[in-house]
């Protein structure tokens, strides 16, 4: 068998190898992730995200663009208000997903690196670690991108791993009250920073723990330019720490020195047990299974019963 194998050409190995992880995967998760997740595709379209009180911000790829409609879809199901919407996507993201975005979400904006990535570059002139950050690390489009093309005074921060099943009713309450003058997030599994939390503070900054930067509510003023390269220049390692924390890193340091509160415990980061009653729940890597068999499979009755049938 092993002599077999070696004369296979490279596309027909990966093909064998692929046959071999399909096997060993759990039936329900092949089902939901391949045969429901694409059905999304086929809803007809959403139209009139255009309130401007406040306006999501979302980053996707090549790889979670199916994942984030379906998590688009779900959050407008259980909020009352249609507000405007900025899709982003990183280097990665194809024609296909563009196409498919601008049917399902006529009214967002769906903002592609070559038409933003120059701009945003020439903003962070003035501020060369800032610069550097935007130019090395995918995910800082989240600081810098989203801020740079946010048209409304607050941004609904959120990522392409959420799903909800229910009225967000304590993150409606942060939203809607135009009075409330802090940065809210929901909480992480734990601290998690590009940095231990300890090398922070004895540079001198305050942080709030347990941030999570996948879901809150963001005022532009409250991610300054000048804070950012002020961190990133004091902070022992910051720049050099955990590639994909460094945006979470910023988002609770800028957070912190403005104002910041964290939802309750309802909206926490959990990778053990059942979404149960929550309202929502963000479907991280360690879970991202989950997203398929338990979140989708809640889901695709209400959310696919307007699919079409081809």
């Amino acid at each position: 068998m092993l002599a077999t194998v070696n004369t296979l050409t490279t596309p027909a190995r990966r093909m064998l190898g692929k046959v071999r992880r399909l096997a060993r995967t759990d039936p329900a998760l092949i089902f939901h992730r391949d045969v429901v997740r694409p059905r999304i595709l086929r809803t007809p379209p959403f139209s009139g995200t255009t309130d401007e009180a406040a306006e999501v911000h979302v980053l996707t790829s090549e790889k979670d663009w199916i994942n984030t409609i379906w998590a688009l879809r779900s959050f407008y199901a259980q909020v009352p208000r249609r507000y405007a919407l900025a899709i982003h996507g990183d280097a990665s993201l194809p024609a296909e997903a563009v196409e498919a975005f601008r049917r399902q979400f006529p009214d967002a904006r769906v903002i592609e690196q070559r038409d933003v990535r120059d701009e945003v570059l020439d903003g962070l002139a003035a501020y060369p670690r800032c610069r550097h950050l935007r130019e090395t690390n995918t995910l800082a489009i989240k600081s810098f991108d989203f801020i740079h093309t946010l048209r409304s005074e607050r941004m609904i921060l959120f990522d392409s791993d959420l799903l909800f099943f229910a009225r967000p009713d304590a993150f409606l309450a942060y939203l809607q009250d135009e009075g409330r003058r802090v940065n809210t997030f929901n909480r992480d599994v734990g601290t998690a920073y590009a940095v231990d939390i300890e090398t922070i503070r004895a540079a001198g900054f305050a942080i709030e723990p347990e941030v999570n930067s996948g879901f809150g509510v963001v005022h532009r003023d409250s991610m300054r330019l000048d804070w950012m390269e002020e961190f990133l220049s004091e902070i022992p390692g910051l720049t050099e720490g955990h590639f994909w924390r460094i945006e979470q890193t910023l988002f609770a340091l800028c957070a912190s020195r403005f104002g910041v509160e964290l939802l309750p415990e309802d909206y926490r980061v959990f990778l053990e047990g059942r979404v149960e009653d929550r309202p929502y729940r963000h479907y991280v890597g360690a879970v991202r299974d989950r997203m398929y068999t338990e979140g989708m499979r809640k889901l695709k009755g209400p959310l696919l019963q307007n699919a079409s049938a081809a």
